[in-house]
Protein backbone atom coordinates (compact mmCIF):
# COMPACT_ATOMS: atom_id res chain seq x y z
CA UNK A 1 0.00 0.00 0.00
CA UNK A 2 1.56 3.08 -1.37
CA UNK A 3 1.49 5.87 1.52
CA UNK A 4 -1.03 8.41 -0.58
CA UNK A 5 -3.22 5.80 -0.30
CA UNK A 6 -2.79 5.54 3.42
CA UNK A 7 -3.56 8.98 3.24
CA UNK A 8 -6.42 8.42 2.20
CA UNK A 9 -7.51 5.40 4.23
CA UNK A 10 -6.86 7.73 7.34
CA UNK A 11 -8.97 10.35 6.24
CA UNK A 12 -11.55 7.86 5.82
CA UNK A 13 -11.22 6.51 9.53
CA UNK A 14 -11.08 10.03 10.60
CA UNK A 15 -14.46 11.01 9.21
CA UNK A 16 -16.34 7.72 10.67
CA UNK A 17 -14.75 7.83 13.97
CA UNK A 18 -14.57 11.75 14.57
CA UNK A 19 -17.22 12.86 12.26
CA UNK A 20 -14.77 14.93 10.24
CA UNK A 21 -15.60 15.77 6.42
CA UNK A 22 -12.78 14.15 4.39
CA UNK A 23 -13.39 16.76 1.86
CA UNK A 24 -12.93 19.75 4.59
CA UNK A 25 -9.55 18.07 5.40
CA UNK A 26 -8.42 17.93 2.04
CA UNK A 27 -8.92 21.30 1.20
CA UNK A 28 -7.44 22.09 3.98
CA UNK A 29 -4.36 19.98 3.16
CA UNK A 30 -4.42 21.93 -0.51
CA UNK A 31 -4.17 25.53 0.79
CA UNK A 32 -1.87 24.64 3.41
CA UNK A 33 0.64 22.86 0.86
CA UNK A 34 0.04 26.47 -1.44
CA UNK A 35 1.09 27.95 1.72
CA UNK A 36 4.17 25.74 1.47
CA UNK A 37 4.47 26.15 -2.36
CA UNK A 38 5.59 29.70 -1.37
CA UNK A 39 8.72 28.76 0.10
CA UNK A 40 9.71 26.87 -2.76
CA UNK A 41 8.77 29.39 -5.96
CA UNK A 42 9.08 32.56 -4.32
CA UNK A 43 5.44 33.34 -4.80
CA UNK A 44 2.05 30.83 -4.74
CA UNK A 45 -0.30 33.13 -6.44
CA UNK A 46 -0.46 31.16 -9.54
CA UNK A 47 -0.49 27.62 -7.74
CA UNK A 48 -2.88 24.86 -7.19
CA UNK A 49 -2.34 21.65 -5.08
CA UNK A 50 -4.35 18.76 -5.84
CA UNK A 51 -4.81 15.76 -4.00
CA UNK A 52 -6.48 13.37 -6.24
CA UNK A 53 -9.64 11.85 -3.80
CA UNK A 54 -9.15 8.29 -4.71
CA UNK A 55 -5.48 7.64 -4.60
CA UNK A 56 -4.07 10.47 -2.46
CA UNK A 57 -1.47 11.53 -5.00
CA UNK A 58 -0.46 15.11 -4.52
CA UNK A 59 0.36 16.89 -7.84
CA UNK A 60 1.10 20.45 -8.32
CA UNK A 61 0.40 22.87 -10.68
CA UNK A 62 1.05 26.22 -12.02
CA UNK A 63 -1.04 28.84 -14.09
CA UNK A 64 0.52 30.41 -16.62
CA UNK A 65 -0.75 32.79 -19.24
CA UNK A 66 0.61 32.53 -22.78
CA UNK A 67 2.04 35.84 -23.97
CA UNK A 68 4.05 36.79 -27.34
CA UNK A 69 7.05 37.81 -24.83
CA UNK A 70 8.39 35.77 -22.13
CA UNK A 71 9.08 38.17 -18.94
CA UNK A 72 8.15 36.00 -15.76
CA UNK A 73 8.93 32.21 -16.62
CA UNK A 74 6.87 31.79 -12.73
CA UNK A 75 3.51 33.10 -14.49
CA UNK A 76 3.49 33.12 -18.02
CA UNK A 77 4.93 31.07 -20.94
CA UNK A 78 6.15 31.99 -24.57
CA UNK A 79 3.78 31.17 -27.47
CA UNK A 80 6.37 29.10 -28.96
CA UNK A 81 6.98 26.75 -25.99
CA UNK A 82 3.27 26.91 -25.76
CA UNK A 83 2.98 25.95 -29.68
CA UNK A 84 4.80 22.85 -28.99
CA UNK A 85 3.45 21.74 -25.68
CA UNK A 86 -0.37 23.08 -26.13
CA UNK A 87 -0.96 23.56 -29.97
CA UNK A 88 -4.64 24.59 -29.46
CA UNK A 89 -4.27 27.43 -27.23
CA UNK A 90 -3.22 31.09 -28.42
CA UNK A 91 -1.98 33.91 -26.49
CA UNK A 92 -4.15 35.33 -23.59
CA UNK A 93 -4.94 31.88 -22.98
CA UNK A 94 -4.46 30.44 -19.36
CA UNK A 95 -2.44 26.69 -19.34
CA UNK A 96 -1.95 24.38 -16.19
CA UNK A 97 1.61 23.19 -15.74
CA UNK A 98 2.69 20.47 -13.32
CA UNK A 99 6.02 21.37 -11.28
CA UNK A 100 5.50 19.05 -8.63
CA UNK A 101 9.42 19.50 -6.59
CA UNK A 102 10.88 16.31 -6.09
CA UNK A 103 10.58 16.02 -2.43
CA UNK A 104 7.23 17.51 -1.99
CA UNK A 105 5.64 14.05 -0.84
CA UNK A 106 7.55 14.35 2.29
CA UNK A 107 6.31 18.05 2.69
CA UNK A 108 2.84 16.78 2.19
CA UNK A 109 3.21 14.25 4.85
CA UNK A 110 3.99 16.60 7.53
CA UNK A 111 1.63 19.30 6.18
CA UNK A 112 -1.62 16.57 6.28
CA UNK A 113 -0.32 15.60 9.67
CA UNK A 114 -0.38 19.18 10.94
CA UNK A 115 -3.80 20.10 9.48
CA UNK A 116 -5.26 16.86 10.09
CA UNK A 117 -4.84 17.18 14.17
CA UNK A 118 -5.67 20.99 13.69
CA UNK A 119 -9.13 20.25 11.83
CA UNK A 120 -9.56 17.83 14.65
CA UNK A 121 -8.87 20.33 17.54
CA UNK A 122 -11.11 22.91 15.92
CA UNK A 123 -13.85 20.46 15.44
CA UNK A 124 -13.86 18.61 18.73
CA UNK A 125 -13.54 22.55 20.23
CA UNK A 126 -16.88 23.35 17.67
CA UNK A 127 -18.88 20.46 19.00
CA UNK A 128 -17.76 21.46 22.45
CA UNK A 129 -19.64 24.81 22.15
CA UNK A 130 -22.43 24.09 20.43
CA UNK A 131 -23.06 21.37 23.15
CA UNK A 132 -23.13 24.05 25.49
CA UNK A 133 -24.42 26.96 23.49
CA UNK A 134 -27.50 24.79 23.43
CA UNK A 135 -27.67 24.67 27.28
CA UNK A 136 -27.66 28.70 27.94
CA UNK A 137 -29.96 30.56 29.57
CA UNK A 138 -30.34 26.80 31.12
CA UNK A 139 -29.19 24.90 34.36
CA UNK A 140 -26.30 22.27 34.53
CA UNK A 141 -25.27 20.08 37.06
CA UNK A 142 -21.32 21.07 38.14
CA UNK A 143 -18.73 19.54 40.22
CA UNK A 144 -16.47 22.09 42.03
CA UNK A 145 -13.19 21.66 41.65
CA UNK A 146 -11.44 24.59 43.57
CA UNK A 147 -11.08 28.56 44.19
CA UNK A 148 -9.24 30.38 42.09
CA UNK A 149 -8.67 34.04 43.55
CA UNK A 150 -12.38 34.46 44.36
CA UNK A 151 -13.86 33.00 41.50
CA UNK A 152 -14.73 29.02 41.52
CA UNK A 153 -13.55 26.99 38.65
CA UNK A 154 -16.51 24.12 38.21
CA UNK A 155 -16.35 20.58 36.20
CA UNK A 156 -19.19 20.28 33.86
CA UNK A 157 -17.70 17.09 32.54
CA UNK A 158 -15.99 17.71 29.31
CA UNK A 159 -15.55 21.66 29.93
CA UNK A 160 -15.04 24.09 33.11
CA UNK A 161 -16.94 26.79 33.79
CA UNK A 162 -16.68 30.54 36.44
CA UNK A 163 -18.50 31.00 38.41
CA UNK A 164 -17.58 34.61 39.40
CA UNK A 165 -17.32 36.40 42.79
CA UNK A 166 -20.07 38.49 41.21
CA UNK A 167 -22.44 35.59 40.61
CA UNK A 168 -21.91 34.13 43.89
CA UNK A 169 -24.57 33.77 46.86
CA UNK A 170 -23.11 36.06 49.33
CA UNK A 171 -21.75 33.63 52.54
CA UNK A 172 -22.24 30.36 50.25
CA UNK A 173 -19.11 28.75 50.64
CA UNK A 174 -18.26 25.64 48.81
CA UNK A 175 -15.79 22.30 48.83
CA UNK A 176 -14.29 20.57 46.11
CA UNK A 177 -16.31 18.04 44.53
CA UNK A 178 -19.16 19.68 45.69
CA UNK A 179 -22.04 19.02 43.21
CA UNK A 180 -24.63 21.88 42.50
CA UNK A 181 -26.96 23.22 40.04
CA UNK A 182 -25.83 26.10 38.38
CA UNK A 183 -27.72 28.80 35.64
CA UNK A 184 -25.62 29.04 32.54
CA UNK A 185 -25.64 33.14 31.87
CA UNK A 186 -23.09 32.93 28.86
CA UNK A 187 -21.28 30.30 26.66
CA UNK A 188 -18.22 32.34 24.33
CA UNK A 189 -16.32 30.38 21.79
CA UNK A 190 -12.58 30.94 22.31
CA UNK A 191 -9.30 29.54 20.93
CA UNK A 192 -9.11 27.76 24.24
CA UNK A 193 -12.40 26.08 24.05
CA UNK A 194 -15.47 27.52 24.93
CA UNK A 195 -15.55 29.90 28.02
CA UNK A 196 -18.88 29.07 30.37
CA UNK A 197 -20.10 31.95 33.06
CA UNK A 198 -22.48 30.66 35.43
CA UNK A 199 -24.76 31.76 37.95
CA UNK A 200 -26.18 31.32 41.26
CA UNK A 201 -28.02 34.38 41.96
CA UNK A 202 -30.10 34.84 38.84
CA UNK A 203 -33.77 34.61 39.11
CA UNK A 204 -34.23 32.06 36.44
CA UNK A 205 -32.14 29.39 38.62
CA UNK A 206 -34.80 29.28 40.29
CA UNK A 207 -37.77 28.79 37.52
CA UNK A 208 -35.60 26.15 35.89
CA UNK A 209 -35.31 24.21 39.14
CA UNK A 210 -38.85 24.33 39.50
CA UNK A 211 -39.71 23.49 35.82
CA UNK A 212 -37.24 20.57 36.12
CA UNK A 213 -39.21 19.87 39.73
CA UNK A 214 -42.25 19.91 39.12
CA UNK A 215 -44.48 18.22 36.21
CA UNK A 216 -46.64 20.90 36.20
CA UNK A 217 -44.30 23.17 35.20
CA UNK A 218 -42.15 21.62 32.59
CA UNK A 219 -45.22 20.56 30.36
CA UNK A 220 -46.94 23.83 31.03
CA UNK A 221 -49.64 23.52 32.79
CA UNK A 222 -48.58 25.88 35.44
CA UNK A 223 -47.30 28.74 34.08
CA UNK A 224 -44.33 30.53 36.44
CA UNK A 225 -45.33 34.42 35.55
CA UNK A 226 -42.95 36.49 37.50
CA UNK A 227 -39.81 35.58 39.83
CA UNK A 228 -38.21 38.26 42.69
CA UNK A 229 -35.06 37.00 44.48
CA UNK A 230 -32.75 38.19 46.89
CA UNK A 231 -30.20 34.99 46.50
CA UNK A 232 -29.79 32.94 49.43
CA UNK A 233 -32.42 34.74 51.80
CA UNK A 234 -35.63 34.66 50.13
CA UNK A 235 -37.50 34.38 46.46
CA UNK A 236 -41.50 35.54 45.48
CA UNK A 237 -42.57 33.16 42.82
CA UNK A 238 -46.16 34.28 41.24
CA UNK A 239 -47.74 30.95 39.64
CA UNK A 240 -50.53 30.59 37.38
CA UNK A 241 -53.13 28.01 35.42
CA UNK A 242 -56.02 28.30 33.26
CA UNK A 243 -57.24 24.69 34.21
CA UNK A 244 -59.80 24.70 36.90
CA UNK A 245 -59.01 21.19 38.01
CA UNK A 246 -55.15 22.12 39.16
CA UNK A 247 -53.51 24.45 42.01
CA UNK A 248 -50.76 25.83 40.71
CA UNK A 249 -49.20 26.83 44.70
CA UNK A 250 -49.95 23.36 45.55
CA UNK A 251 -48.54 21.86 42.15
CA UNK A 252 -45.13 23.74 43.23
CA UNK A 253 -45.18 22.56 47.08
CA UNK A 254 -45.92 19.19 46.59
CA UNK A 255 -46.74 16.99 48.84
CA UNK A 256 -45.74 17.37 52.13
CA UNK A 257 -43.81 20.28 50.82
CA UNK A 258 -41.76 17.76 48.85
CA UNK A 259 -41.50 19.36 45.86
CA UNK A 260 -39.82 23.27 47.10
CA UNK A 261 -38.44 21.38 49.48
CA UNK A 262 -36.34 19.65 47.19
CA UNK A 263 -35.25 23.29 45.78
CA UNK A 264 -34.92 25.16 49.04
CA UNK A 265 -32.34 22.23 49.73
CA UNK A 266 -30.63 22.93 46.57
CA UNK A 267 -30.73 26.40 47.27
CA UNK A 268 -29.07 25.61 50.68
CA UNK A 269 -31.57 27.16 53.06
CA UNK A 270 -33.37 29.90 50.66
CA UNK A 271 -37.26 30.76 51.76
CA UNK A 272 -39.45 30.51 48.92
CA UNK A 273 -43.26 32.19 48.62
CA UNK A 274 -44.78 30.99 45.76
CA UNK A 275 -48.63 32.46 45.49
CA UNK A 276 -50.74 32.90 42.86
CA UNK A 277 -50.78 35.46 40.19
CA UNK A 278 -53.99 37.12 39.11
CA UNK A 279 -54.25 39.78 36.23
CA UNK A 280 -55.96 42.17 38.35
CA UNK A 281 -52.93 44.40 39.95
CA UNK A 282 -54.90 44.88 43.23
CA UNK A 283 -55.18 40.85 44.20
CA UNK A 284 -52.04 40.16 42.75
CA UNK A 285 -50.18 42.53 45.00
CA UNK A 286 -52.44 41.22 47.91
CA UNK A 287 -51.12 38.13 47.22
CA UNK A 288 -47.72 39.21 46.82
CA UNK A 289 -47.31 40.61 50.29
CA UNK A 290 -48.42 37.25 52.11
CA UNK A 291 -47.70 35.44 54.64
CA UNK A 292 -49.14 39.16 55.63
CA UNK A 293 -52.91 39.81 55.68
CA UNK A 294 -54.07 42.70 53.81
CA UNK A 295 -57.12 44.90 54.50
CA UNK A 296 -57.15 47.01 51.09
CA UNK A 297 -55.46 47.67 48.31
CA UNK A 298 -55.73 50.89 46.27
CA UNK A 299 -54.04 50.86 42.43
CA UNK A 300 -52.90 53.04 40.39
CA UNK A 301 -52.62 51.41 37.16
CA UNK A 302 -50.98 54.72 35.16
CA UNK A 303 -48.30 54.95 38.03
CA UNK A 304 -47.59 51.83 38.64
CA UNK A 305 -48.16 52.75 42.27
CA UNK A 306 -50.10 51.45 45.19
CA UNK A 307 -51.40 52.11 48.29
CA UNK A 308 -51.82 48.77 50.96
CA UNK A 309 -53.73 48.89 54.46
CA UNK A 310 -52.92 46.19 56.74
CA UNK A 311 -53.96 45.57 60.32
CA UNK A 312 -51.38 46.86 63.03
CA UNK A 313 -50.26 43.59 63.99
CA UNK A 314 -49.55 42.55 60.51
CA UNK A 315 -47.29 46.23 59.93
CA UNK A 316 -43.98 44.49 60.29
CA UNK A 317 -44.80 41.35 58.48
CA UNK A 318 -45.96 43.23 55.87
CA UNK A 319 -43.20 44.99 55.19
CA UNK A 320 -40.42 42.64 56.63
CA UNK A 321 -37.32 42.14 58.40
CA UNK A 322 -35.37 44.91 56.50
CA UNK A 323 -38.44 45.79 54.49
CA UNK A 324 -37.16 42.41 52.39
CA UNK A 325 -41.28 41.39 52.00
CA UNK A 326 -42.52 44.89 50.79
CA UNK A 327 -39.58 44.94 48.38
CA UNK A 328 -40.23 41.63 46.70
CA UNK A 329 -43.66 42.16 46.66
CA UNK A 330 -43.24 45.44 44.37
CA UNK A 331 -40.42 43.53 42.18
CA UNK A 332 -42.68 40.69 41.91
CA UNK A 333 -45.37 42.78 40.83
CA UNK A 334 -43.92 45.37 38.97
CA UNK A 335 -45.69 47.69 41.43
CA UNK A 336 -44.44 50.39 43.63
CA UNK A 337 -46.22 49.32 47.20
CA UNK A 338 -46.98 51.50 49.92
CA UNK A 339 -47.75 49.87 53.34
CA UNK A 340 -49.89 51.36 56.26
CA UNK A 341 -51.13 49.97 59.36
CA UNK A 342 -54.97 50.51 60.13
CA UNK A 343 -54.49 53.18 62.64
CA UNK A 344 -52.24 55.05 60.73
CA UNK A 345 -54.78 55.31 57.84
CA UNK A 346 -57.73 56.15 60.74
CA UNK A 347 -60.10 59.51 59.93
CA UNK A 348 -58.37 62.07 61.84
CA UNK A 349 -54.86 60.94 60.89
CA UNK A 350 -53.53 62.75 57.45
CA UNK A 351 -50.99 60.08 56.70
CA UNK A 352 -53.09 58.84 53.80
Amino acid sequence: MSKNSELIDALNQIEKEKNISKEILLEAMENSLVAACKNHFGKADNIKVNIDRQTGEVNVYAEKVIVENLEDPLTQMSIVEAKLKYPKYDIGDIVHVEVTPKNFGRIAAQKAKQVVVQKIREEERKVLFDQYYGKEKDIVTGIVQRYVGNNVSINLGKVDAVLTENEQVRGERFKPTDRIKLYVLEVKDTTKGPRITVSRTHPELVKRLFEAEVTEVKDGTVEIKSISREAGSRTKMAVYTNNPDVDPVGACVGLNGARVNAIVHELRGEKIDITNWNPDPAIFIENALSPAKVISVEVDVEEKSAKVVVPDYQLSLAIGKEGQNARLAARLTGYKIDIKSESQVEPGNDEY
